[in-house]
């Protein structure tokens, strides 16, 4: 008897050591380009590899998507063993991922439901977990799959990039943006909004402020949502996540914080330093 959902996501998401052991969560890795050597986020490319060879070489690396043929492959072997799958995917608008993953589909001719995260990192985690928690409950998969596109629309996130050249050489900022964060040292917080695009949320003067900025944006949230637990992610920065951590517990004691790193895809972007700040405004695990 064939099992009723495969979980599909690529290597932009967060995988916690819970997904990376469950036996039906499956991870199509982005590629990572340092001129003519090619790499796999996560397979034959650690975070600290990527860090080091940036630092030496002063390189600006590219990333790519994952091939449908890729992604064909996968799907042909869980036909043998699924009646379907979910695809929980970085947002379509910075990765054609997703666009990849359903021509995969097609060309297995695997059925699946796809769901635009409108994100990346640990708001593709917090999907995952969700749909997880609701096929346990015996949730039909349509349903499950229109419930996580409703919960994508419910994600908050801000960034304090790490290196500013290495986003706008890899066309993810405007020559003006990048001018002002440079020159000026103004220190830019962006976001993912929620077409699912990068976009500049606001201009401080200092981290400190951003720091306290982002701060008060999830006072905001606290007060006007069910906010329980924020996830604190970061570019091989440790200490400072676990300080911004503190900062969030002296005003909220109660809630539940986790700290992690970012996957060497989006870091190639970002850059070693950055650090952000994720929830979601209306979390649905363990309500089921």
């Amino acid at each position: 008897m064939k099992k009723k959902i495969a979980w599909v996501t690529d290597s932009t998401a967060y995988v916690t050591d819970e997904l990376k052991n469950h036996p039906d969560v499956y991870v199509v890795p982005l590629g990572i380009m340092f001129g003519d050597n090619a790499f796999e986020d996560g397979v034959d490319l650690s975070t600290e590899e990527l860090y080091e060879r940036i630092r030496n070489n002063k390189e600006v690396p590219k990333t790519s998507q994952p091939s449908s043929g890729r992604f064909a492959e996968l799907f042909e072997k869980l036909k043998e063993e699924y009646e379907g799958a979910i695809a929980v995917h970085v947002s379509s608008k910075l990765s054609g991922t997703l666009s990849s993953c359903i021509t995969g589909a097609e060309m297995a001719n695997f059925p699946i439901e796809t769901v635009d995260s409108r994100s990346m990192s640990y708001a593709i985690t917090y999907l995952i977990q969700l749909g997880i928690q609701m096929n346990e409950k015996g949730i039909k998969l349509t349903e499950i799959a229109e419930t996580l596109r409703e919960e994508a629309d419910l994600s908050d996130n801000y960034i304090l990039l790490g290196n500013l050249d290495q986003f706008y050489k890899g066309g993810r900022m405007s020559g003006t943006s990048y001018l002002l964060g440079s020159i000026l040292k103004i220190k830019p917080i962006i976001r993912i909004n929620r077409n699912g695009d990068f976009e500049l949320f606001e201009k401080v003067r200092s981290e400190k402020k951003a720091v306290a900025r982002m701060i008060e944006l999830l006072k905001d949230s606290y007060h006007n949502y069910q906010i329980t637990n924020i996830q604190i992610m970061h570019g091989n920065v440790q200490d400072k996540a676990v300080e911004l951590a503190n900062e969030v517990r002296a005003v909220f004691p109660k809630i539940d914080i986790f700290i992690g790193e970012i996957s060497s895809t989006i870091a190639a972007h970002a850059g070693e330093g950055t650090v952000a700040i994720l929830w979601n405004k209306n979390s649905k695990l363990q309500t089921f």
